[in-house]
């Protein structure tokens, strides 16, 4: 079940800036009318009556003014991607956003009012598996958290003990040692697999045998309540369920997240992988 959250409106607030694909909509500049919608949760300012516990709409409103006045975009969908971004990096309290911008009289030589783009966009929780029985496996796995809470649009939450597990598939290879954490992040899954890759790659990843000895392995295994079967990309991680190695880790820093199809928890999943092998 998705959480519901609180609204806060700003609507119709008038920036003069240069936007456009034309020249001289660069240097002359317009009007734009910009509606934001922030998503956030209320109830402790509204308990206690303290500004500080809310979001400042005046700020807001301030920042997005400079925001769109500092910088020049020839799309309007460039100028709301990069604002909706900057608001959900500048106040922690937004967990999701709605920006509308509108184009009064853009120049298209037809009678319209106006044209406008409206997005949404927010923080998404991801859990990543990660698995390395390769030379110095525990700094890998290290220099994989560093570099993931590294990333602009991403935030490591938790990361849960690393393991020392039997190989999987291949098994006439060394022992791993996995883990899982918890990412707080705005990349949407195709970007964030994009990420994981080059960190592997860096990492010296080489993808010669399937299941065969890796420096790094990281697995997207949840990504919020997504179902996603595409041929590069499955969420949740098709074989899961199957592997204690992602399981146990997992079950260490989200026991009772649910998987989206099965509805079983973490440890749920755990205790039937854990009697199956006892068969």
């Amino acid at each position: 079940m998705q959480k519901k959250f609180d609204e806060i409106r700003i609507e119709d607030l008038e920036v003069f800036a240069n936007h456009g694909v034309f020249p001289e909509e660069n240097t002359l500049g317009q009007k734009f009318v910009v509606s934001a919608v922030l998503f956030t949760d209320t109830r402790l300012a509204g308990k206690t009556d303290d500004l500080t516990a809310s979001i400042h709409y005046g700020e807001v409103s301030a920042f997005i003014t400079e925001f769109l006045q500092k910088n020049t975009y020839q799309l309007l969908e460039r100028a709301a991607e990069e604002l909706a971004e900057a608001l959900l990096l500048e106040w922690d309290r937004i967990e999701k956003i709605s920006i509308e911008i509108k184009k009064p009289w853009a120049p298209v030589r037809l009678p319209l009012k106006t044209v406008s783009v409206k997005i949404e966009r927010g923080w998404h929780t991801a859990y990543i598996a990660l698995g390395s029985n390769i030379g110095d496996s525990k700094m890998y796995l290290d220099n994989a958290v560093k570099a993931l809470n590294e990333l602009p649009t991403s935030k490591v939450e938790v990361v849960s003990e690393y393991l020392v597990t039997p190989p999987y598939g291949v098994t006439d290879q060394p022992d791993f040692l996995n883990g899982c954490l918890k990412l707080r992040t705005l990349l949407y899954p195709y970007e964030l697999l994009a990420e994981l890759n080059r960190i592997e790659k860096e990492a010296g990843r080489e993808r010669i045998i399937h299941w065969g000895p890796r420096t790094l392995d990281l697995d997207i295994i949840f990504y919020d309540d997504l179902v996603l079967e595409e041929a590069d990309l499955c969420i949740p991680h098709v074989e899961m369920h199957k592997r204690k190695f992602v399981l146990e880790p997992l079950g260490e820093i989200a026991p009772y997240k649910r998987h989206p199809i099965s509805g079983k928890s973490v440890c749920e999943m755990l205790v039937e992988l854990n009697e199956i092998e006892k068969q």
